[in-house]
């Protein structure tokens, strides 16, 4: 079957998780990892894979090998993004941002990518966003949301400096992705480092209010699980812990997610999620793409 060939830039933790994820695909095709350590444990494992490596950042391998890639995933910082998405859009190379750099539009993909696959670069929003941003929405698809809140709690250990340096910046996107994608009028998130050992499973706690007299209950847990199962066709550890409660206007879901195990530990769901949601955006334009007639 023919492919789509896609590099990711930034040889770390993220970095090398997608790469595990990438191999698996069956419309995307991983030519390169970029980053700017040689020594790194994701630049020596591309290399143990048979992939071109570059421990000159995105300069290097544009220069070099930059038309063996049509996608690019970034997994450095958002400093470094603002300046790789110049340059990549100079390239005319697709953009799939990890980091909180927001260039792109926010991107949950089972909510709102199909209005993004003509832009050329697309932010993954956050770990939170990704996990409970669906599950708004899918309460909003039935009934008016005026008030959704959520709370992330992951592990201590999944916690890299990038995100315990952007706590905020957390809060920030978080809340706005649940008006914007979820479709709240009004939204508020919050995240918990749980510093227990062993590591417990990434678990989130979605509280939404809809519009009084709206309330649809048997439409809302439908609507939820449906959602629920469409997140699971490319994050298999996703699931309810229970059944939605319902309370007069008010519904609160329990969720928890298990990451795959690929190369970060399965107690990282919140890193998981990210990932494999990445790859699920490369994979719809690859299609997209290869879909589309030869000129």
């Amino acid at each position: 079957m023919e492919k789509v060939k896609v590099a990711v830039l930034g040889s770390g933790n993220i970095g090398t998780d997608l790469m595990f994820k990438i191999r698996r695909s069956e419309v995307l095709e991983m030519t390169a990892m970029i980053g700017i350590d040689p020594d790194s444990d994701g630049l020596r494992r591309a290399r143990d894979m048979g992939y071109a490596t570059f421990a000159g950042g995105l300069k290097q391998f544009m220069e070099e090998a930059g038309d063996t890639a049509d996608f690019v995933f970034d997994a450095t910082s958002a400093k470094a993004h603002e300046q790789h998405a110049k340059m990549l859009q100079e390239a005319g190379k697709l953009a799939i941002d990890l980091t909180p750099a927001a260039v792109g539009p926010f991107v949950a993909p089972p909510v709102n990518l199909r209005e993004h696959l003509e832009k050329t670069n697309i932010n993954m929003i956050t770990c939170g966003g990704q996990a409970t941003i669906p599950m708004v929405n899918a309460v909003k698809r039935v009934c008016p949301v005026e008030y959704a809140e959520i709370v992330a709690t992951i592990a201590s250990r999944s916690a890299g400096w990038g995100t315990r340096a952007n706590i905020d910046e957390f809060t920030e996107t978080t809340s706005k992705g649940i008006e914007l994608i979820g479709g709240a009028k009004k939204g508020k998130a919050i995240i918990i480092l749980n510093p227990a050992e062993p590591p417990i499973m990434m678990r989130d706690t979605v509280y939404v209010e809809v519009a009084d007299g709206t309330m649809d209950e048997e439409a809302v847990k439908r609507s939820i699980a449906e959602m629920a199962a469409t997140v699971q066709t490319y994050v298999p550890g996703y699931k309810l812990r229970t059944e939605p409660i319902i309370e007069g206007n008010k519904v609160t879901i329990f969720l928890e997610v298990e990451g795959a195990g690929d190369y970060l530990p399965k107690y990282a769901g919140n890193l998981d999620i990210m990932t494999a949601a990445a790859v699920k955006v490369a994979e719809e334009y690859a299609k997209k793409r290869l879909a589309q007639p030869a000129v």
